[in-house]
């Protein structure tokens, strides 16, 4: 269901706004006809009742399957996301899982007695190891920077930047370069959204590519990996260790492999304080200028959902 709003009413009520937005959004079809600018998303059917819309705000940086839905594609409707309103949260999840693989520390949570592990091959050390950053986004930059701090040589591939490497990284590329850069990496971060172009990126094919022994961890969105494949990998050997926070089909199902075999968060790295106050102030600000006739922020390339 989606919800109409008037930027007045928006201004007036900063506090708990996703719930006044709900209570006093406008459901109506008649309503709808109307609005100039929503928030949320709109059915097919609700986009065609909506013949004055002109700006949609999606409530999430990467909106659920189904959003970015042919109809809307090819509506005039600008659109625009909550990219980078959680950004730190992310990172910071994201060096958790991979020093928690470094260190093998989900071993040492399992156990029940006094195992100590004093092999250096048990220790993946940051310092000397080349991470590949699948999506040089304002999340991958950050993961990519803190990654640096560690000593790790960092490179990325990411479809929309260009020119110079960000602050950390040795090498960026455009996708095409990803094959050539899976081999010689120790680690593999994945951040990309889910788009057309990114669904099934890592398959059984990809992960063949990999170092032998590399840490893999999503982050990202969870159409981007097959799990089939990364189970494989890691039954095989393939690859050390993986962390993942988002999944093919979430809730991941009861008794699925990668719960014995990966690190694992349920979709939780994007928690953190401040989120809702943040994705407000990208609201307001486009409210601003969305009445003002300026340019919006965040806005959406449609055709790559994102």
């Amino acid at each position: 269901m989606s919800t109409a709003f008037s930027l007045a009413l928006l201004a007036s009520h900063p506090g708990d706004w996703p719930a006044r937005l709900e209570a006093a959004g406008a459901r109506l079809t008649g309503e709808l006809a109307e609005a100039e600018a929503v928030y949320g998303g709109l059915s097919e059917d609700e986009l065609a009742v909506a013949t004055r819309l002109r700006w949609l705000q999606a409530p999430q940086a990467g909106p659920p399957p189904g959003f970015y839905h042919r109809a809307l594609i090819e509506h005039p409707v600008v659109v625009t996301n909550m990219r980078d309103t959680y950004t730190d949260h992310v990172a910071t999840h994201t060096m958790a899982l991979i020093l928690a693989l470094c260190r093998e520390i989900p071993r040492y949570a399992r156990a029940t007695s006094w195992q100590p592990d004093w092999d250096p091959s048990s220790v993946v050390p940051l310092g000397e190891r080349t991470a590949l950053v699948v999506g040089v986004g304002a999340l991958g930059t950050e993961i990519g920077r803190l990654l640096a701090a560690f000593g790790t040589r960092v490179t990325g591939v990411d479809a929309r930047r260009t020119g110079d490497p960000p602050a950390g990284f040795a090498r960026l590329g455009p996708p095409e370069e990803l094959d050539d850069l899976l081999p010689h990496a120790d680690l593999v971060i994945v951040t990309v959204p889910h788009t057309p172009a990114t669904e099934g990126l890592f398959d059984a094919r990809r992960f063949a590519l990999m170092r032998a022994g590399a840490l893999f961890v999503n982050v990202g969105r969870g159409p981007t990996v097959r799990l089939d494949a990364l189970v494989d990998a890691l039954d095989s050997g393939r690859l050390r260790a993986a962390a993942l926070d988002v999944f093919e089909t979430e809730p991941l199902p009861d008794g699925h492999p990668l719960w014995s075999r990966a690190l694992i968060t349920p979709h939780v790295a994007g928690a953190g304080p401040h989120a809702d106050e943040r994705r407000l102030a990208v609201l307001l600000e486009n409210c601003r200028r969305f009445a003002a006739g300026l340019p919006l922020m965040n806005v959406v390339d449609k055709d790559r959902w994102h």
